[in-house]
C-alpha cells in the first residue's frame, strides 16, 4: 500500500495540475513497482513560501539571488 507525499510551495497550483500529478505519481507506482493504483495514496501539501528554505536561506531570498545572478 504505497503512501506518496509530494510537498510543494504554495504558489497558485490549480486543481487540474494536482490531478495531473495525483495521477502521474500513480501511474508510476504501476509501472515501475507493479503496484495496485486502488491502494496507492499520494498526498499534496502546500507550503506557504515563508515556510521554505533552500541553500540555507528563505526560498524567497534564494529565488532573487538566482534571478539576478542569471540577469547580471
Amino acid at each position: 500500500m504505497p503512501y506518496i507525499r509530494i510537498e510543494i510551495t504554495r504558489e497558485g497550483v490549480t486543481q487540474e495540475q494536482k490531478k495531473q500529478l495525483i495521477a502521474g505519481a500513480t501511474e508510476l507506482m504501476v509501472r515501475v513497482l507493479d503496484k495496485d493504483p486502488a491502494t496507492t495514496f499520494v498526498v499534496i501539501d502546500e507550503v506557504d513560501l515563508d515556510n521554505w528554505g533552500v541553500g540555507g536561506r528563505p526560498v524567497v531570498e534564494w529565488r532573487r539571488e538566482q534571478a539576478e545572478a542569471r540577469s547580471g
